[in-house]
């Protein structure tokens, strides 16, 4: 994996999370209590992630980022030259592996590490930034950078520009938005997820694409062993315990559905609404029969797990 801090201008950086991480040197940089107190954004933001299962490189990421900002601002004080970085990402990967809820923490982060003015977070999809006639669709375009400076503007499943044929004005929206991101570069952060094929496909469509992207992110499909883990996670923070039986046959299920489903997988999107609709299963059970003891209020078993329709 190429250095984000010392990527060329123009480089792409290419980073595949929930695998084993690489080697890389090691991020015990604080010495003293002092030291670690000057670095409290790091430490709020590496908690925050530490929530997320998996996403090993990204949170390696965010550390470069800091480290990069953080050395800039003492080589100010000397009066050396400090040059800034164009910060636009490309995400890749299937539903539910985390896209959206990373980047809504890297317009927090960019923000409190004051690279971004505002560091709101806007989400937007094709009926957008694609007008219904000549010219609408760059006034509309126009319109959400400019309400996206100072933020990350993320645009999900972004090949949809691309998909009404060459007739469409889809092309012109993403003409504009080259423009802009060549115009204010520093001024605000692009952000495009969608499946990997369909986004590499969407990126070879315009020759000014890629080398706008210097950051381009793999998200895998999560393990099992991560689901599960992210399952047993989500039942203690509701106040639930899983049964032995529940995790056997629960495993087994996800495991099934993987291995059928490999393309299209929701990852920790199914898993939440697996959870949510065992705990209304689990309510129904309960009150058949009448068993509101604290051991039972706590319980998922198998049976709350509506497995065979799924």
């Amino acid at each position: 994996m190429t250095h984000p801090l010392k990527a060329r201008e123009g480089a792409r950086i290419n980073v595949v999370l929930n695998k084993a991480p690489t080697k890389r040197v090691s991020t015990d940089w604080f010495v003293s209590e002092d030291e670690k107190e000057k670095h409290e954004v790091l430490a709020r933001f590496e908690k925050k992630l530490s929530a997320f299962i998996g996403l090993s490189e990204i949170k390696s990421l965010i550390k470069e980022l800091y480290a990069w900002i953080y050395v800039n601002e003492r080589r100010k004080e000397h009066g050396l030259l400090v040059t800034k970085q164009v910060l636009h990402m490309v995400f890749k990967g299937n539903p539910g592996t985390g896209k959206t809820s990373i980047a809504r923490l890297i317009a927090s982060f960019l923000h409190d590490m004051k690279v971004l003015s505002k560091g709101h977070f806007l989400e937007v999809e094709r009926a957008d930034l694609v007008g219904e006639y000549i010219g609408h669709t760059a006034q509309k375009t126009r319109e959400v950078l400019k309400q996206a400076n100072g933020g990350v503007l993320f645009i999900d499943e972004a090949y949809a520009l691309s998909r009404g044929g060459e007739k469409d004005f889809g092309k012109e929206a993403i003409d504009t938005l080259v423009k802009g991101m060549e115009d204010k570069a520093n001024e605000f952060v692009l952000i495009i997820a969608g499946y990997c094929e369909e986004m590499d496909y969407f990126m070879s469509l315009n020759p000014g694409l890629p080398s706008r992207f210097p950051i381009a992110v793999t998200f895998p499909n999560y393990t099992v062993d991560q689901l599960m883990d992210m399952l047993r996670n989500m039942a203690k923070e509701r106040d639930y315990v899983l049964v032995e039986s529940a995790y056997k046959g629960v495993r087994a299920h996800i495991k099934r559905v993987i291995e059928e489903e490999a393309h299209t997988f929701s990852n920790g999107r199914y898993i939440r609404n697996l959870m949510e609709e065992a705990i209304r299963l689990q309510a129904v059970r309960i009150m058949k029969q009448n068993d509101y003891t604290k051991q039972a209020l706590q319980q998922l078993r198998l049976e709350d797990f509506d497995l065979s329709s799924r």
